[in-house]
């Protein structure tokens, strides 16, 4: 077949949405992680709206997600590498900011390649020292936050940034049960939530009988439901991508205490101006008890304990944790997500049209 023939059989498959969205995913062995959850999510709703969306996983012993996302998701379509799956022009490629590593290894596929960074903090981990995406064919970037866009745009100039949100489920709702003396406790190093539930009973004997819940290895919809039992969460993560657990419990009803991470997002205040300074720094939003610092958390907590014991937490932060609600909700993100793979689904179309038509009047194609 003659090559503009090949490129419009290439362009007819874009259009039409029959050509396959790959997004490499890594194994988790059973365990529940908030970004994996998120790339099933872009499948099933890439699926349920006429695209053609795949999880493509490296080892042909690829640990299902049904016990802790359910069937809905492990029934996704599925394809391995080590059976040679194959991946062609008219096809997508999306890898998680994480594998840089191996993007050197794709450079010359002909496929359209996009990055999908869920956390900043990873971007750099495994990236050659001076490389950038673009060198591999990346030039297409899929995030979480506006933040997180600004940031990667410093990195690589070259790229186009899309924010598509991270969408809290609808099950993460109110409890029409009283709360229970449990703090929920969240931190990325899981020492941490230990030394904290240590530091509180010593400092604060009198809540011995308070009872600290971690987070952890729960499937989403029983993480859900022992969080609306209880009273406050706590969460300590300083390289954050997004942060979803303190969102969650706000859908619960349930106040939050959180250090501040070192990459503040849209969703936890907003930057002013300083007029003397010229300066801008962030005022966060009072739906949430911040701190930044570490060593101060169980004292907010015994704070905390006290006024909820004696039914007195400050009308503002209850008024403030109910408006804030419903910020991302699935149907947000759906709305995002949709208008975002079609916006690079049209500049794919328009791509090949422009390769169609310099090979119909036989000048030099602008492909790399």
């Amino acid at each position: 077949m003659e090559k503009g023939n090949i490129l419009k059989e290439i362009l007819n498959k874009v259009e039409n949405k029959t050509s396959k969205l790959y997004f490499f995913t890594m194994d988790t062995k059973g365990n529940p992680t908030a970004g994996i959850a998120n790339i099933y999510e872009h499948v099933k709703v890439l699926n349920e709206n006429g695209f053609n969306a795949t999880i493509l996983h490296e080892k042909s012993d690829y640990t299902t997600v049904e016990s802790w996302l359910g069937k809905d998701y492990s029934s996704l379509p599925h394809v391995c590498i080590e059976n040679q799956v194959s991946i062609n022009p008219e096809d997508f490629l999306v890898i998680p900011e994480i594998f840089s590593n191996i993007m050197h290894d794709l450079r010359k596929y002909s496929c359209k390649k996009i990055v999908f960074s869920q956390n900043y903090h990873y971007i750099l981990e495994l990236l050659a020292p001076g490389a950038k995406w673009s060198d591999y064919g990346f030039d297409e970037v899929i995030t979480t936050s506006s933040q997180q866009a600004d940031y990667i745009n410093t990195l690589f100039t070259s790229v186009n940034t899309n924010v598509i949100p991270v969408a809290i489920p609808n099950y993460f709702k109110p409890s029409d049960k009283p709360r229970k003396p449990i703090i929920g406790i969240l931190t990325r190093d899981q020492g941490d939530a230990l030394k904290i539930a240590k530091s509180f009973y010593l400092k604060y004997p009198i809540f011995k009988w308070v009872s600290f819940k971690e987070f952890r290895g729960l499937s989403r919809e029983n993480f859900a439901e022992e969080l609306k039992e209880c009273c406050v969460a706590v969460w300590v993560d300083d390289v954050a991508g997004f942060g979803t657990f303190p969102l969650e419990a706000i859908e619960c009803n349930v106040p939050v205490i959180a250090k501040v991470p070192n990459m503040v997002q849209e969703w936890m205040g907003k930057k002013v101006l300083n007029k003397d300074t010229e300066q801008e720094s962030w005022s966060l939003n009072n739906n949430f008890l911040w701190t930044r610092d570490y060593l101060d958390i169980p004292t907010l907590i015994s704070q905390f304990m006290n006024l909820w014991l004696t039914d007195d937490l400050p009308q503002n932060l209850l008024d403030n944790i109910e408006n804030s609600k419903g910020q991302y909700s699935p149907e947000k993100q759906k709305e995002e997500l949709l208008k975002v793979y079609g916006t690079i689904f049209n500049k794919r179309e328009n791509e090949l049209k422009e390769i169609i038509l310099r090979e119909d009047n036989n000048q030099p194609s602008l492909q790399k």
